[in-house]
């Protein structure tokens, strides 16, 4: 088996111990490349050796942390003991008498950036895509390779806290700001030309908490300038996490007390925090989805194969947008942000310059905040076309329609832009409830035809439902799948229905909320259950945003197209207990934000819930538990996503599972809507539901699927 790391020794007696992972795109921190940083201190303890530099012959520096490994771990020892060794080798580096330094090439985060901490000076190439952080909580984990020990010497505890429970990306700038760096250079060659002047500058270099005289920048745990940031961070804290991440409540611990002891006795509490943190459920779930599930569809899982060779790989060069309101423009805007050319089209031109102009206003922002630079913002802009000129379409590759939910409206426009372009251009519809199928046939070649939902807002949302009809084919899927990847967002693929898998269950969330008001339930007690849930956004607020007039379009819409349908004939319509409630403030021109009423009373200072909706429903003498209250929301929402995936509408449970929190916010610590019930088990979800069938209506009665898991001790992952 090929070494972890290449050593070489230069006649300038410098030790370069290049990382490089055989089998692995990226280098990560687990047993074997430990091991070779072990050989490495070994080797410098030659008298030949003055310093040793660590560095990458990958792309990037090191990754962070084997989480092939991690999954195997089921006792708390395991991620103690793999802590503490990892620790006993980087102790020993920073140790050893002689200068050693971190020649940083590419993304250092997590245990990659714990490596270059336990290094005397960490240099990094000045690329601001490079990235530098430790962004473990965002997996349910804290840094347990003396990240929180040492970024508390290094950068003093606020800011510790700040990078760990976070968990954010530094550019190298910004790191070099706050002392996280010693320098940046300008190519890889001159990286390692300052290491090894640095190595020669500093022939005895010692870490700053080895000194006898050492005190943690800002002070440690006693320090009365921090008393209040102890004082008021736990609270701050558990508002926003709601207490169902325990890895953001173990990073201040592990900081806190860390900030008690010395290094070594730290470094040990520090182990054991993060231990905690990987026996988890929370950790388990969130690495389950969003490490190797959300891998799989980046690696195109979801994209269909044909062929020996399978269907090639493809890349837009000139788009086609047609609708230039908020969504058009955005999608204008993230694509031509990945160097397509993009045609913008309206019904006017004026219209189609309003959508320019509305890409622009993002763009000022982002040149004012310092995350792009006028002449990039130029740059894109010009690859912006408005117009008003169906002609102006010839060349696109693909077109995506964004206009009204409208059917006559978008079957218009598919005409027209099919007239000049020809029927063999693949064509998409934002569209977010209308099923694809039935919008196909206005399209002259229906296999060429599909779906592909945007989230508003569409430079900040990082998914795309893609929709297959049913006579949409595996090459049109590919293209589009390919095209979500090339403008940087993620795909998830469903069959055809009505609202796709993302607004149907969505709507479930927010409907249960509406259904608690109409029986007597406080509204302040329903948007906060919501919040306990782990949901971004309460409920109400929630149908606020999206206006409650297009939740009452989108119903009649599915009664009319129920009612028309053959396959329902002498069938009875059920709506949602909820949407009473919807008619009846839309009745009375309270229809959501937009118009500045809704559930809440909206304006510049904010919103506050409307005073009349005790007057309209009445709170009840006796309330719920908010225990109820949770288990309504979120049962709501993953009974849903099982009866998709039984339905067919899920082709996958990564799909489900990733949709389900990227695309509407499902709470992530449960590692999304299908995860959620494999997490419970089926047979407490079955349980469950039933009881809660039994009180409020059959929509709750346990998925079939489900059901036949909890009788044969099945799970979604093993779908």
């Amino acid at each position: 088996m090929a070494d972890a790391i290449q050593l070489t020794l230069g006649d300038d007696g410098i030790l370069v111990a290049c990382m490089d992972l055989p089998g692995r795109p990226m280098n990560v921190v687990g047993d074997e490349l430990m091991a070779g940083i072990a050989q490495a201190v070994e080797r410098l303890a030659d008298p030949a050796a003055k310093g040793l530099i660590l560095t990458s012959a990958k792309a990037d520096f090191c990754a962070g942390g084997d989480l092939d490994r991690m999954s195997k771990w089921t006792t708390a020892q395991e991620p103690f003991d793999a802590s503490l060794a990892m620790k006993q080798v980087l102790r020993r580096l920073e140790l050893q008498g002689k200068p050693v330094v971190a020649a940083i090439n590419g993304h250092a985060l997590g245990g990659g950036l714990e490596l270059s901490l336990a290094c005397h000076a960490r240099i990094a190439l000045a690329n601001p895509r490079l990235k530098i952080g430790q962004p473990e909580v965002k997996l349910g984990l804290l840094p347990g390779g003396g990240g929180t020990v040492r970024l508390s010497r290094l950068v003093g505890i606020q800011q510790a806290l700040q990078i760990c429970g976070e968990g954010g990306d530094l550019s190298p700038a910004k790191a070099l700001d706050l002392g996280l760096l010693t320098a940046l250079a300008l190519d890889r060659d001159d990286l390692l030309a300052q290491a090894r002047a640095w190595i020669a500058a500093h022939p005895q270099a010692r870490q700053p908490w080895d000194l006898p005289k050492f005190r943690m920048p800002g002070g440690d745990s006693r320090s009365p300038a921090l008393a209040q940031l102890f004082s008021i961070a736990p609270s701050i804290a558990s508002a926003r996490s709601q207490g169902n991440y325990p890895a953001v409540q173990h990073i201040m611990s592990s900081i806190f007390e860390g900030g008690l002891l010395d290094f070594d006795n730290a470094s040990v509490v520090e182990s054991r925090y993060f231990a905690a943190c990987a026996m988890s459920q929370a950790s388990k779930n969130m690495i389950h989805t969003l490490w190797y599930q959300l891998s799989a569809i980046k690696k195109g899982a979801s994209r269909p194969q044909v062929g020996p060779a399978g269907i090639a790989p493809s890349r837009v060069k000139k788009l086609g947008v047609l609708g230039a309101g908020m969504m058009g423009a955005g999608i204008a805007q993230v694509s031509a942000r990945a160097g397509i050319s993009v045609v913008l089209l309206d019904s006017t031109l004026e219209a189609a310059e309003r959508g320019k102009a509305c890409a622009q206003g993002l763009l000022d922002k982002a040149v004012k905040r310092g995350r792009s630079t006028p002449e990039q913002r130029d740059a894109l802009l010009a690859r912006i076309t408005p117009t008003a000129d169906f002609a102006a379409l010839a060349g696109c590759e693909l077109l995506i329609e964004a206009v009204f939910e409208d059917r006559a409206v978008k079957a218009d426009v598919t005409r027209k832009a099919q007239a000049v372009l020809g029927a063999e251009v693949v064509f998409a519809s934002n569209t977010s409830t209308l099923p694809i199928t039935g919008l196909a046939q206005a399209s002259a070649k229906p296999a060429n035809f599909i779906g592909l939902h945007f989230f508003s807002p569409v430079d900040k949302m990082p998914l795309v439902e893609i929709i297959v009809g049913k006579e949409t084919s595996d090459e049109t899927l590919a293209k589009g799948f390919d095209y979500v990847l090339q403008i940087g967002q993620t795909p998830i693929v469903v069959n055809d229905s009505r609202g796709f898998y993302t607004s149907r269950v969505f709507a479930t969330y927010v409907m249960e909320g509406i259904a608690m008001l109409k029986e007597g339930v406080h509204p302040r007690s329903i948007e906060v259950a919501g919040l306990q849930a782990g949901m971004p956004m309460p409920p109400l607020a929630l149908q606020d945003e999206v206006s409650l007039s297009l939740g009452l379009h989108v119903a009649d819409q599915t009664k009319k197209d129920f009612l028309a349908d053959p396959s329902t004939s002498g069938k009875s319509h059920a709506e949602h207990p909820g949407m009473s409630v919807v008619r009846q403030l839309c009745e009375i021109g309270r229809i959501g934000k937009k118009a500045g009423k809704g559930f809440y009373d909206w304006s510049a200072d904010g919103r506050q819930l409307w005073p009349g909706l005790g007057t309209l429903y009445p709170v009840a003498a006796q309330q719920p538990e908010q225990r109820e209250l949770i288990d309504r929301l979120m049962f709501a929402q993953a009974n849903e996503a099982a009866r998709c995936f039984e339905e067919g509408v899920l082709r996958s449970v990564a799909d489900g599972n990733i949709g389900s929190i990227f695309g509407w916010g499902f709470a992530p610590f449960h590692g999304g809507a299908l995860q959620f019930i494999d997490a419970m088990g089926a047979a407490a979800f079955v349980a469950r539901g039933r009881e809660l069938a039994a009180n409020f209506g059959p929509r709750f009665e346990p998925a079939a699927v489900v059901v036949r898991q909890a009788e044969d001790g099945g799970r979604f992952a093993d779908t």
